[in-house]
C-alpha cells in the first residue's frame, strides 16, 4: 500500500508540472475593466482566437457596465454537458470551455463558478463605488455644455443686433447718397424689409445649428444615451463624407468634361474670329456673303455646344441613373411639344437668313405691316414705322406670305414713286404730262438722274387717270417724299388754272366756279352763266 501511495503522488506531481509548465508556455489575453484584470484566456471559443474571444468578451462587459439598469445579482451561470454560460437577461457575457479548465486546477463548472463570482464582486464594486460620482460628473458637465450654449446664443443675438444696426446705418447713409444726387428712394426703402428679414433668417439658422451641434455632446456625456449622440452626428457627418468621397470620386470625370468643354470653347472662338472677318470683309469667300457670317457662327456655336453636351453626357454625375433618364426624356417631350411654333420660327429664321430677303435698316411691307427693319433673330422680326410703332412678326409669318422691299435697290437704280390724279379730257394730255413732270423734278428727294414719266393707267367715263412716276433713293422718308410730290402736285395744276376733280368730273359746268384756290383764279375771270341751247 505505501508503494501505490507513492506512485499516486508522482502522478499528482507530474501531473501539476506539466499543467504549470503548459500555462507559462501558452500566452493568455486577459479582460480588463477600468484598468483591472478580471481573467485571462489562453485558449479560443468556437471560431474565435483567444485575442478575439478576450476582445469579444471585454466589449460585452462594458456595454452591460454602461446599462443604467444593471445589477450585479443578475447575472447567471448556467452549466450544460460541455460548455457553461454566463450571461445577464438572455445575453450571453461569456462561455467556459473544457480547455478553460485544463489551464487552471479547477474543473469547468467550478471555474465557471469562479469567473461569475469575480464578475459580480468586481462589477458590483465599480457600479456601486464609482456609478454616484460619474453621474453627478455628467450631469455637471452636461450643465456646463447647456450653460456655453446659452452664453453662444447669447452673443450671436447681440452680434445681429450689431450687424443690424450697421446695416441699417450704411442704408440710410446711401439712400441719403441717392436723394441727393436726385436718384428715386423708393425702390431702395423697399428693400430694407427684405434685407432685415435675410438677418433675422440668418440668425436663426444659426442658433439651430448651435442647439443641433450641442445635442450630440450632451447624449455623448451619458453613457445610455451615446447612440443617439453617434446618430445625430452621423445625420451631419454622413452626408459630407458621402459627398467629399463623391467629389473625390468624380475628380477624373471632371476633368475630362473640363477638358472638352475647352476645346470646345476654343473652336467656338476660332468660328467667332473667321466669322468675324468675313463679315468685316477681311475674308472673302465666293458665294457666301458677309451678312451671313455671324448668323452661321450662331448656328455653328449651337450645334458645337449641342454637341459637347452630348459627348459629356455619360460624364455627368447621375447620368446612368433610370431616374434622371427619365426626367430627361420627360424634359425632351415637354419641349418638343411646347416649342413646336418656337422651332418653325426658328427653322424659318434660318431660312430667311440664306434667303437675304431683308437686312437690318431696310424699309419692307410684311401683309399690312409696313416699316423699317430694326431686328431679325431666329424667332422674330421687328418693324419700326413712321410712327414709332415696333410691330413684331414671327418669322414663319413672313416665310408663309409675301414680303416687300422698298430698300434693296433705293441707292443704286433708285426706288420708283408713283401717285394718280384723274384729269378731265378737256385738258390735253401733253398739258397734264408737263405739269406732273415739273411738280415731279421740283420735289426734294427726287432724283435728277433719272428722269420722271407718266403713264397714263386708265381712259375712266368722265376723267383720264395719270400715274406719275419718280426715282428716290430715300426709301425710309417715301412719306416725306409723298407728301412734298402731292403738294407740288397741286400748285403746278393751279398755277395753270387745271382742275383736278378726282375721282370723277362733273358732266355739268355751267355756271360752277372753278375749282381751285381764290389766289390762282385770274383777276378778270367771270364765272359762267347757265347755257342752254334749243332747237328754233
Amino acid at each position: 500500500m505505501p508503494k501505490n501511495y507513492y506512485l499516486l503522488f508522482l502522478l499528482l506531481l507530474t501531473a501539476f508540472t506539466t499543467q504549470a509548465q503548459k500555462k507559462i508556455t501558452t500566452p493568455g489575453y486577459p479582460v480588463i475593466i477600468n484598468r483591472d484584470t478580471l481573467f485571462t484566456f489562453y485558449t479560443g471559443q468556437g471560431l474565435f482566437e483567444p485575442a478575439e474571444r478576450a476582445g469579444i468578451v471585454t466589449k460585452r462587459i462594458e456595454a452591460l457596465v454602461n446599462r443604467i439598469d444593471f445589477n450585479p445579482d443578475s447575472l447567471t451561470l448556467k452549466n450544460d454537458t460541455s460548455v457553461s454560460v454566463i450571461s445577464y437577461s438572455s445575453q450571453i457575457i461569456l462561455a467556459v470551455n473544457n480547455k478553460d479548465a485544463s489551464f487552471s486546477e479547477l474543473n469547468r463548472p467550478q471555474l465557471a463558478a469562479a469567473y461569475l463570482d469575480i464578475l459580480k464582486k468586481k462589477l458590483g464594486n465599480y457600479f456601486s463605488n464609482s456609478s454616484t460620482k460619474q453621474v453627478v460628473i455628467n450631469i455637471l458637465e452636461a450643465v456646463a455644455v447647456i450653460i456655453l450654449l446659452i452664453a453662444l446664443i447669447w452673443a450671436l443675438n447681440k452680434g445681429s443686433r450689431w450687424v443690424k444696426l450697421k446695416v441699417l446705418r450704411a442704408w440710410e447713409t446711401r439712400m441719403d447718397k441717392l436723394a441727393a444726387q436726385g436718384a428715386p428712394v423708393v425702390y431702395a426703402k423697399r428693400l430694407l424689409p427684405l434685407i432685415t428679414s435675410l438677418l433675422r433668417i440668418v440668425r436663426v439658422v444659426l442658433i439651430i445649428f448651435l442647439v443641433y451641434l450641442a445635442l450630440p455632446v450632451l447624449f455623448f456625456i451619458f453613457p445610455s444615451s451615446k447612440p443617439i449622440a453617434v446618430q445625430l452626428l452621423s445625420y451631419v457627418v454622413n452626408p459630407f463624407k458621402s459627398i467629399l468621397l463623391a467629389l473625390l470620386h468624380y475628380i477624373p470625370n471632371l476633368l475630362t468634361i473640363t477638358v472638352i468643354y475647352i476645346v470646345t470653347r476654343y473652336i467656338v472662338k476660332l468660328v467667332k474670329f473667321i466669322a468675324s472677318e468675313i463679315a468685316l470683309g477681311a475674308i472673302t469667300i465666293n458665294g457666301f456673303y458677309a451678312e451671313w457670317a455671324m448668323p452661321t457662327y450662331n448656328i455653328i456655336r449651337v450645334l458645337l455646344f449641342a454637341f459637347m453636351f452630348v459627348v459629356i453626357f455619360p460624364y455627368l454625375p447621375g447620368s446612368d441613373s433610370k431616374i434622371f433618364q427619365g426626367v430627361t426624356v420627360f424634359l425632351g417631350v415637354l419641349f418638343s411639344l411646347g416649342s413646336s411654333s418656337a422651332i418653325s420660327n426658328m427653322v424659318s429664321g434660318i431660312v430667311l437668313t440664306y434667303m437675304r430677303p431683308y437686312k437690318i435698316g431696310d424699309v419692307i411691307k410684311v401683309g399690312d405691316a409696313m416699316g423699317a427693319v430694326v431686328e431679325k433673330n431666329l424667332l422674330v422680326t421687328r418693324l419700326r414705322t413712321i410712327k414709332n410703332e415696333d410691330i413684331t412678326i414671327p418669322n414663319a409669318t413672313i416665310l408663309n406670305g409675301h414680303t416687300i422691299n422698298y430698300s434693296t435697290v433705293a441707292k443704286t437704280m433708285g426706288l420708283i414713286l408713283n401717285t394718280t390724279v384723274t384729269i378731265g379730257y378737256d385738258v390735253p394730255w401733253q398739258t397734264v404730262h408737263h405739269l406732273l413732270i415739273s411738280a415731279a423734278e421740283a420735289t426734294e428727294g427726287v432724283l435728277t438722274e433719272q428722269k420722271p414719266f407718266v403713264l397714263q393707267t386708265a381712259l375712266n367715263d368722265f376723267n383720264v387717270s395719270y400715274q406719275v412716276n419718280a426715282y428716290t433713293a430715300l426709301s425710309g422718308q417715301m412719306a416725306s417724299v409723298y407728301s412734298r410730290l402731292h403738294q407740288h402736285i397741286q400748285d403746278k395744276f393751279n398755277e395753270a388754272g387745271v382742275e383736278i376733280m378726282s375721282p370723277h368730273y362733273t358732266s355739268l359746268r355751267d355756271g360752277n366756279h372753278i375749282q381751285i384756290p381764290e389766289n390762282y383764279v385770274p383777276a378778270d375771270y367771270k364765272k359762267p352763266g347757265f347755257k342752254v341751247e334749243g332747237e328754233q
